[in-house]
């Protein structure tokens, strides 16, 4: 079995967290997301939304093939924020999260290791804020019957505990949303119900 069809672990939701450390202000914010795109679409929303800020320090982890991590320290010293923001979603084992860390200066300097600690806790609550969660990796499909075998295959969708749709027109179909390691089990008992007559894209 790929890597693809095994559970991990992200964030559940968003989540945000925010504290002072000697005058700076830091805000962690922490999603769940599925791609790279959408994790720096989040990131260049955060620093939209807070363009004001002295510092808007991006950090995810996204499974892709190979996994894709990426931190920033968006001007802060090289090594005191991306690395320690992302570093925490390496020990949380999470994946498919993405984390800002927005920081407004408070006129007194941290020091390299004052950062890493502020930059580390900001995704550290936030992480803690979103709750972290297990998820599966789903696939979708449709499946495409007569009337008459209608019936039967929402009972096998309902029975399996899988999320679907039903659209009722000329035919009848069922948009699927199945665990990726379930899908073929469920095709096929979908299959021998109708007696093939069944069709599954």
């Amino acid at each position: 079995m790929s890597s693809d069809d095994e559970a991990y672990r992200t964030v559940g939701e968003r989540g945000r967290a925010a504290f002072e450390v000697r005058g700076s202000e830091f805000i962690g914010h922490v999603a769940p997301v599925t791609t790279v795109d959408e994790a720096e679409s989040f990131v260049a929303r955060v620093a939209d939304e807070y363009d004001d800020a002295t510092h808007n320090v991006p950090a995810y982890r996204v499974r892709a093939d190979p996994l894709r991590e990426y931190s920033s320290d968006d001007g802060e010293p090289s090594g005191s924020a991306g690395k320690p923001a992302l570093n925490v979603l390496q020990q949380r084992d999470v994946e498919n999260a993405v984390a800002v860390v927005t920081r407004y200066y408070g006129g007194t300097n941290l020091g390299v290791g004052g950062l890493a600690r502020s930059y580390s806790r900001a995704v550290k609550d936030a992480v803690d804020d979103a709750g972290v969660v297990t998820e599966r990796p789903h696939e979708r499909f449709s499946v495409t019957v007569e009337y008459d075998d209608s019936g039967d295959v929402r009972g096998i969708l309902e029975s399996a505990g899988v999320e679907f749709d039903a659209d009722y027109a000329e035919e009848v179909v069922f948009d699927v949303r199945v665990p990726v390691v379930e899908s073929d089990d469920l095709r096929d008992r979908i299959a021998s119900a109708t007696s093939g007559r069944a069709r599954t894209e």
